[in-house]
């Protein structure tokens, strides 16, 4: 497998490393197909991108035509062997510039999957990244509506479909699975040993990598994050607290149970913990709530352990990175 290179901060590229047991997740969908769209969530930044853009690689060689939306990135693109399609994906990108016609580009994903059905492609997967956010929780539920009903009723016989979502969004978890339209599954933070071998890529100097890992929790959007920001913790955490609007007014609201979330967060799995703080908390992107069984069956890749208190993470729920703990942790003592 051709192994891709990633851009991990202005003028540093790194190969694609570890997640071998999500890459096996792939090819183990390659072969059979998906019965149900796979969305997958966790927190931002845990190389969920990485993984499908690596995914893409593998479905190729499968012999899969491709389909992969990223509206973050402006990144849209059909391998699919079929020249009127590629030249239809190329005059879609560019219009995306609105939460609306990101909407219809979504939709224009299906329409394409349903073309290159029609036109003989017998392998045919639809990758879509990062764009439930932006289309919202209803929107998104019924795009992966959609994807099942293309693989249940296709406008002509497939070989195999293989749909994929991502997502780092609550509420979006929340409503697909309401419906269940779809198999949810978590991907969570790189495992020591994989995060290990990325740390190891990045040129000296460096803080030891122990530091690095309490830190970040194997996360390797915040690894780029310190390393962009000279490994400057309270940079880093200045631009979470603003960036997750980590206010005055917020901390003053909860502090009572912000203050105990940061020494456990399962504390807000608790049914005392108003409702509106959690709500606010998995908006911010600052928790992941109703942590899955730690079963690797369920998981993307490697799970997390059930609790960690030296990484924020507990049973039912995680802070997305120690460092998203530590902004609500430093909002609380300077108020």
């Amino acid at each position: 497998m051709r192994r891709i290179k990633l851009p991990f901060a202005p003028g540093l590229d790194i190969e694609f490393t570890d997640r071998g047991r999500a890459l096996d997740k792939v090819k183990e969908l390659a072969e059979k197909g998906t019965r149900y769209p796979v969305v997958v969530f966790g927190p931002e930044g845990c190389g969920k991108t990485s993984w499908l853009l690596q995914s893409v690689e593998i479905l190729k060689e499968e012999g899969y035509g491709v389909i992969y939306f990223n509206p973050m990135r402006k990144s849209f693109l059909a391998e699919i062997g079929i020249r009127s399609i590629e030249e239809k994906v190329r005059e879609v990108l560019k219009r995306v510039s609105s939460t609306h016609e990101v909407l219809e580009v979504v939709w224009r994903v299906i329409d394409l999957v349903k073309e290159a059905i029609r036109l003989g492609k017998r392998r045919v997967a639809a990758i879509v990244d990062d764009a439930f956010q932006l289309i919202g929780d209803r929107n998104a539920a019924l795009f992966v509506k959609g994807l099942l009903e293309i693989i249940e009723h296709p406008v002509e016989e497939y070989e195999r479909i293989t749909a994929i979502a991502a997502t780092s969004e609550g509420f979006s978890r929340r409503e697909i699975g309401r419906h269940r339209w779809a198999w949810l599954r978590p991907m969570w933070n790189m495992g020591r040993k994989g995060f290990e071998e990325l740390y190891e890529k990045l040129p000296n100097p460096k803080p030891p990598f122990e530091d690095v890992w309490l830190l970040t929790g194997g996360n390797p959007d915040t690894l780029a994050k310190l390393y962009q920001a000279d490994w400057s913790t309270e940079r880093v955490v200045a631009d979470l607290t603003k960036s997750k609007e980590v206010s005055r007014s917020f901390v003053a609201r909860w502090r009572k149970w912000l203050e105990e979330a940061v020494r456990d967060p399962d504390i807000l799995w608790d049914p005392s913990t108003p409702e509106g703080l959690v709500n606010e908390l998995i908006a911010r992107n600052l928790i992941v709530y109703n942590m899955y069984n730690r079963d690797p069956w369920f998981w993307i890749d490697e799970p997390p352990p059930e609790r960690d208190p030296e990484l924020g993470i507990s049973r039912y729920v995680a802070w997305q990175t120690p460092l998203h703990r530590e902004a609500v942790r430093r909002a609380l003592e300077e108020l």
